[in-house]
């Protein structure tokens, strides 16, 4: 399933040789470039991850945006629209340039850089934002769950018991404890069990594009034999929505991940 809040009328069409497919406009556009109006789409995760980095898909992508230009006017910022990087870069996205792409966005921020994820798949509960090449981010409930293509990655995690995260952390009245069992990579480091300990803490006025959010901060503090680290969330003491956290892809990697656009549809 991939992910089109407002997407116009348009004409999708796909090279099962290039392996992607891409959107040519047919009805007025209702967002202005630069934006992301190419997707690449392979149907397995991490073989798009694998073929993003080869050089026929760098092609194929290449053919993509020049079919883009034959059929919707694109300005000259458009080779803009895919650069959505982590390395050493930065990004300044506005209420209004949210807005105008038809995308689910969640800005990741990251000890390389930052970028702007698009939401590509949601699958059982998991949520694949998609960044260039091979930068994947899932997550659950809000929950970072695993990532590709980053010098460290969180390759799995598992709750020992019930998943607070999945109940609704709004539901949590005090401290919780619980096992993690967690996998990175790259090395084999799996089946890492680590003692966490969640937290509901203070009201904190949160401005994500303008708008201050009042969210409870959830502190979850993790230690065991990958070491010790704290996870930080942000959520709406309404619904349980996180909004903002500070998440470890594996130790010493943090990630903020910021909803600018969510998607708060089911997941299943």
């Amino acid at each position: 399933m991939y992910c089109f809040p407002d997407v116009p009328s348009a004409m999708i069409q796909c090279s099962p040789r290039l392996g992607l497919c891409f959107i040519c406009f047919t009805g007025p556009s209702i967002f202005h470039l630069p934006d992301l109006t190419l997707i690449l789409s392979w149907p397995d995760a991490r073989k798009r991850a694998q073929a993003a980095l080869h050089p026929l898909a760098l092609v194929g992508l290449a053919l993509a945006l020049l079919a883009l230009v034959g059929c919707s006017p694109v300005s000259s910022g458009s080779m803009q629209a895919v650069r959505l990087a982590f390395h050493g870069e930065t990004v300044h996205p506005t209420a209004e340039s949210v807005a105008a792409s038809p995308y689910y966005q969640l800005q990741a921020n990251g000890p390389d850089g930052e970028a702007i994820l698009v939401l590509g798949k949601v699958e059982d509960g998991r949520l694949g934002w998609y960044g260039q090449g091979d930068d994947i981010v899932f997550t659950r409930h809000g929950l970072l769950i695993k990532t590709v293509g980053f010098p460290e990655n969180l390759e799995a995690t598992l709750f020992s018991g019930a998943d607070p995260f999945e109940q609704g952390l709004q539901h949590l009245a005090g401290p919780a404890t619980y096992t993690r069992t967690m996998d990175f990579s790259p090395g084999f480091r799996g089946g890492i069990a680590m003692q966490a300990t969640l937290t509901p803490g203070a009201m904190d006025d949160v401005d994500i594009l303008g708008t201050i959010h009042h969210l409870r901060r959830y502190d979850e503090h993790l230690s065991g034999p990958a070491g010790s680290f704290t996870n930080r969330y942000w959520v709406d003491p309404a619904d349980g929505f996180i909004w903002k956290s500070r998440q470890y892809a594996a130790p010493g990697f943090p990630l903020e991940l910021i909803q600018l656009r969510p998607y708060t549809g089911n997941a299943s």
